[in-house]
């Protein structure tokens, strides 16, 4: 009887040991000096300084918001009501959800000028297995909303195309010859071939191999001629800003309200697209908080206009989804101007796939580096000194993913991932505060955990909200994060737990 006490007490005490083991791999943190040492390593260029970091920041920003879902936050889309004029209030109720978050952002980049945003952060505060999730979040942001962007991209190619229909052949400028359905997956689902997203995806990618700095300076060409745009579309349509086009503010209440702020949220992605470039920054203590803040500012600040404008000028039910800037000018009988809004917009488009593509790969390339992701991916250029092995996966997943993606699901599910990692950076503020109070820190977050808590409380209820309509994009957010965790369960626990043994 004894032998079995002592035998039972030997299997407990070895279940218990297992478990032990399994709790402290998963929730191994990652020391910030040694994020910041092995980032010394990877040779990457440093190029980038404080207006290069504001030009990536409005290049990402400005674009989807204003040329894409500004219409549908407006009117509303299949599954949401629409915030009419109230749209302002909406955008400055996603901006006020931003700012805790940029914050917090900007804390964590200048403590830890490390590529990899909200997954280094996490790993830094929460353990491997959380920052391997919300790294698989992130891939979904950057992958999904460049989907979602190229889409859009591809329409008003079009359209500036269509402007010169009596010069070019007919098969040039129709839009079917080059965006076509090519069967169904499993009998429903559509496959549709975008061959200008496609070609444009290869040479984006290209360029990003080529060099991050020349990336840069091609998106600040680009931001310059769509804030160009941007100040025309302004200026003009202030002349034809009717008050009673604003009448009633707020045709839906506050669920077009809140809708109208989940939605617009698509486009605020862009200051977390700074934090990524953190090993590729010229004194990164100093210019990532200014970019990360200043970018956030000067876009919302666009927005605001646009918006006002947009809704005054047009009424709501002449509002259209697909191009609502131009559109407004040819409403106005301003042709002429929807025209360099064309332009404007394809610019635009054009710096925010730059910059989500340069987003996504280097997260894959940090979760490379920490041995979560095979270790090819953190191959980097001998010559070029970029990370161009992961940036031609990156190409390769855009290419697949935009033949089966609904452009407003990729959206919506973009949203999601963008949300979850701006909760998960301000509850990591707070936890670092805690565990490491006396670590420098160039910036810092004021009135902490009040300020990291309100990024939570406003990031969690726009989300909470949205969920009560966006049905199928909210069921699918979970099926991402449950496959998530079973590559990291399959592949980088594994990985890491026989190295640790062979040590």
């Amino acid at each position: 009887m004894k032998n079995k006490i002592d035998e039972s007490n030997v299997v407990s005490r070895q279940e218990l040991g297992v478990i032990t083991n399994f709790l402290k791999n998963i929730f191994k943190l990652k020391n910030p000096d040694e994020l910041v040492k092995n980032a010394e390593k990877s040779n990457l260029n440093k190029t980038l300084g404080a207006f290069d970091l504001i030009v990536l920041g409005v290049g990402a920003i400005i674009g989807s918001g204003i040329f894409t879902v500004v219409g549908i936050a407006t009117v509303g889309g299949p599954e949401s009501v629409g915030a009419g004029p109230a749209l302002i209030v909406s955008m400055v109720l996603a901006s006020i959800a931003c700012i805790f978050s940029a914050l917090c952002y900007s804390e964590f980049a200048a403590m830890i000028p490390v590529a990899g945003s909200a997954y280094v952060y996490t790993f830094a505060t929460m353990g491997e297995m959380m920052a391997f999730v919300i790294g698989w979040v992130l891939m979904l942001e950057y992958l999904l909303g460049y989907i979602a962007v190229a889409s859009a991209w591809t329409g008003y190619l079009f359209q500036f195309l269509k402007g010169f229909e009596a010069y070019l052949p007919a098969w040039m400028v129709n839009q079917d010859v080059w965006v076509f359905e090519i069967g169904k997956l499993f009998g429903t689902l559509p496959v549709t071939l975008n061959i200008p997203a496609i070609i444009a995806t290869i040479i984006f990618g290209a360029i990003l191999v080529k060099g991050t700095r020349e990336s840069t300076r091609a998106a600040a060409i680009m931001v310059v001629i769509k804030l160009a745009v941007i100040l025309m579309f302004v200026l003009t349509g202030a002349f034809f800003v009717k008050p009673e086009n604003w009448t009633p503010f707020a045709p839906n209440g506050f669920e077009g309200i809140f809708m109208g702020a989940f939605i617009i949220f698509f486009a605020y992605i862009g200051f977390d697209a700074i934090a990524t470039a953190a090993e590729e920054t010229k004194n990164p203590q100093k210019n990532l908080p200014i970019g990360i803040i200043g970018s956030l500012l000067v876009c919302t600040l666009v927005y605001v206009l646009v918006g006002l404008v947009l809704t005054g000028a047009v009424p709501l039910n002449e509002i259209d989804i697909q191009a609502p800037v131009a559109h407004a000018m040819r409403y106005i009988g301003q042709d002429w101007v929807a025209g360099f809004i064309s332009i404007g917009a394809l610019t635009g488009l054009t710096s925010v796939l730059l910059v989500l593509m340069l987003a996504g790969t280097r997260i894959l390339f940090a979760m490379s580096r920490d041995k979560l992701l095979p270790s090819p991916l953190q191959i980097v250029h001998p010559k070029f000194q970029t990370p161009y092995v992961v940036t031609i996966l990156f190409v390769i997943l855009a290419v697949l993913g935009s033949l089966f993606l609904n452009i407003n699901v990729a959206a919506e599910l973009c949203n999601f991932g963008t949300l979850t990692c701006f909760m998960i950076v301000c509850l990591a503020i707070i936890i670092l505060r805690k565990i490491d109070p006396n670590r420098p820190r160039p910036f810092k977050v004021p009135l902490v955990p009040f300020f990291p808590l309100m990024g939570i409380i406003c990031c969690g209820g726009l989300m909470i909200y949205s969920m009560k309509s966006l049905t199928t994009s909210s069921m699918l957010f979970p099926v991402w994060l449950v496959v998530g965790a079973m590559i990291y369960f399959a592949y980088g626990y594994r990985k890491n737990k026989i190295e640790e043994q062979e040590k």
